[in-house]
């Protein structure tokens, strides 16, 4: 083949021109440079780029990994503008410290690596029961990440090197006594204050709406009364339960079955065993061994000339405390319950035999064996439910395994219906209306996130595509396809009538609550007198008297060269409060223990704050920069009506 291309050099490169000359013309320079393309340049770190794709699969790991641990997390929180641009800054931060590293040349050692693989859970849970790694299931593991083997080692690898990077910074991290305890003062600092307090509840009574403030305030807060977004969908399931229940058994796979299991279905050999034991731990000196063996030797002799008189050497004799009193007597006992060399002693002997002596890790038994209970085969007919029972598991296990890829390639490859993978595997189709985007506290197939996730998603709602398979449970798939979409909108007045009353009912309240409370504020200022204020109470940030957070907030702001300092508290729909702090009180007794944990919280507060300083010089050494714009943080509302 080769000698043939250099031979005919030129009409392989005509028929290289005939194929490569039309492809630019059908399809331009362009579509050679699309492969390529990973979106615009969203941010630079040391001259690297950071481009739109990296972005969005860092996004997408991330809301995996935060909902692999919050399954009911609604998943819209991450498909904002502010949740975007904080993993971007996170994606930032973490190459800026591994370009650190690199630049710092820290590197992991294989030692290192082996002990960071040895720690983790994850690895440890890999373990076979005498220790060895279970590498399929390691070659699984790494698999389930879209990494080989390698590849995940050398992620850890990358990860030990750049935490290096920062945990010099952490670790030298410390807080002094005179800084702790100055922290702590202001912290602890308890203020005197009198409360005035003008609840909107008070005023709700004084307050009269009409129909036509009621259509001006739907109108202006439309976005309050929204109807939830469904859809209506079918779906279809493959799981191991239902195979299970459409298996019929075979009666010869049956009897089958329970002939080459029979041996473990039996009952085992019971055994049961009278010892006297003469304690001898192993590490004992050898001159206490030799005394023991020769008390032993002695029993035995005594035992071996008068077998009845076992029991009452037994309790005279025996150091084992359990057994000596009941004459020595052990019970039943199958194989695996006793020592070894207690066990193949006891299950060598004939009944009412006595042995020789027997030599364990506890000294020395002498042991007569009393009873032997035989193992029983148990009947076909008595064991045929189990046997039904496990048969089935098997063979549903088996079917499963085998029909899963079919319907997850079905699903996929037939995205227009699910007709095809029900007729083709045998499935029922199955149809649910008003499934919501969030799930539910009822248990089942359909409040699982991912499967709502694909649904609401835009191929499935636009396109009405079948979702991938999504595995819900184990050995359970289910895909489903969206046949009517319910958008949210926005719910008629009749029918939010009341809710739309007693909102603006509260808002007016708390509009005369605060005029009342201000009116009281400006006559306060005037005065010098406290004018029959409640009386003083002390609230510090530990005990806040049970007295709402912006109140609280507003007493340890008030300015301590200022008093007494006079304020007013704007508590939205709850009210208004007037606020009045009259003195400054020291910190109550200090608390050792208290303050103990103080200086550990504030030196980790210090070494955090240590760490964001070295991480921010370091993005300025490496040119680290975000090429997008930071979005504005949306303005809360203040009272969310949604229905």
């Amino acid at each position: 083949m080769f000698d043939f291309v250099r031979n005919n050099t030129k009409i392989m490169m005509g028929i290289l021109f005939l194929l490569i000359i039309p492809s630019f013309v059908l399809f331009g320079l362009e579509g050679y440079s699309r492969f390529n393309d990973k979106g615009a340049v969203v941010a630079k770190v040391n001259g690297n780029k950071i481009n739109q794709t990296d972005w969005d699969a860092a996004h997408k790991r991330e809301v995996d990994r935060i909902r692999a641990s919050m399954p009911n997390i609604d998943a819209k929180l991450f498909d904002t503008a502010e949740a975007k641009y904080a993993t971007l800054e996170r994606l930032v931060r973490d190459q800026v410290i591994s370009a650190a590293a690199q630049k710092l040349q820290l590197v992991a050692s294989d030692t290192r690596l082996a002990r960071e693989l040895q720690q983790s859970p994850a690895i440890a849970a890999l373990r076979t029961a005498d220790g060895k790694l279970d590498m399929e299931r390691y070659k699984q593991l790494a698999a389930s990440q879209g990494m080989t083997p390698e590849m995940f080692e050398m992620q850890v690898r990358a990860d030990l090197s750049n935490r290096q990077v920062i945990q010099g910074v952490q670790a030298s991290a410390y807080a002094t006594s005179a800084q702790t305890q100055t922290a702590m003062n202001a912290f602890m600092q308890r203020r005197e204050v009198q409360i005035l307090n003008f609840p909107a509840a008070d005023f709700m009574g004084k307050v009269t709406v009409s129909d036509g403030d009621l259509q001006a305030y739907y109108d202006k807060n439309k976005d309050k009364y929204q109807s939830s977004e469904s859809a209506d969908i079918e779906y279809i399931v493959l799981d191991i339960e239902s195979l299970r229940q459409s298996i019929t058994l075979n009666e010869q796979d049956l009897k089958s079955y329970y002939e080459q299991n029979l041996q473990r279905l039996s009952s085992k050999e019971e055994r049961r065993a009278s010892h006297i034991l003469i304690t001898a731990a192993k590490d004992s000196p050898e001159a206490e061994k030799k005394i023991a063996r020769a008390k032993a030797e002695d029993l035995l002799k005594l035992v071996k000339a008068k077998p009845a008189s076992f029991a009452d050497v037994a309790r005279k004799n025996s150091q084992d405390p359990g057994s000596a009193v009941k004459g020595g007597d052990l019970d039943f006992f199958g194989r695996g319950a006793m020592v070894k060399a207690f066990e193949d002693a006891a299950f060598s002997m004939k009944t009412a035999e006595i042995s020789d002596l027997v030599e364990s890790e506890f000294g020395y038994h002498i042991i007569q064996l009393t009873d032997i209970k035989a193992a029983k085969a148990q009947s076909f007919e008595s064991m045929r439910p189990s046997l039904e029972a496990d048969l089935k598991k098997q063979q549903a296990q088996r079917k499963y395994a085998e029909l899963a890829e079919t319907f997850s390639n079905t699903v996929y490859e037939q995205s227009d219906s699910l007709k095809p993978v029900a007729d083709k595997l045998k499935l029922n189709i199955q149809k649910a209306n008003q499934v919501a985007r969030q799930p539910t506290q009822a248990r089942s197939v359909l409040s699982h996130p991912g499967l709502l996730q694909a649904i609401f998603n835009e191929a499935s709602l636009q396109k009405q595509r079948n979702t991938e398979a999504i595995e819900v449970a184990p050995s359970t798939l289910v895909s489903a396809r969206v046949v009517k979409h319910q958008p949210a909108a926005t719910l008629p007045l009749a029918e939010v009538k009341e809710l739309v009353k007693r909102a603006l009912t509260q808002e007016k309240a708390a509009e005369l609550a605060k005029a009342q409370g201000e009116q009281r504020l400006t006559a306060l200022k005037a005065s010098t007198g406290a004018d029959n204020l409640p009386n003083a109470i002390v609230i510090s940030r530990e005990k806040t008297q049970r007295q709402l957070p912006k109140v609280v907030d507003a007493v340890l702001r008030a300015d301590p060269n200022k008093l007494p300092s006079i304020s007013g508290v704007d508590l939205g729909v709850q009210g208004f409060a007037v606020v009045r702090v009259t003195k400054i009180l020291p910190p109550e007794a200090e608390n050792k223990e208290l303050m103990v944990q103080a200086q550990q919280q504030f030196t980790q507060l210090w070494g955090t704050a240590e760490t964001q300083a070295y991480i921010a010089q370091l993005k300025t050494k490496m040119k680290a920069e975000i090429l997008v714009p930071k979005p504005s943080a949306a303005k809360p509302k203040s009272e969310s009506q949604g229905v």
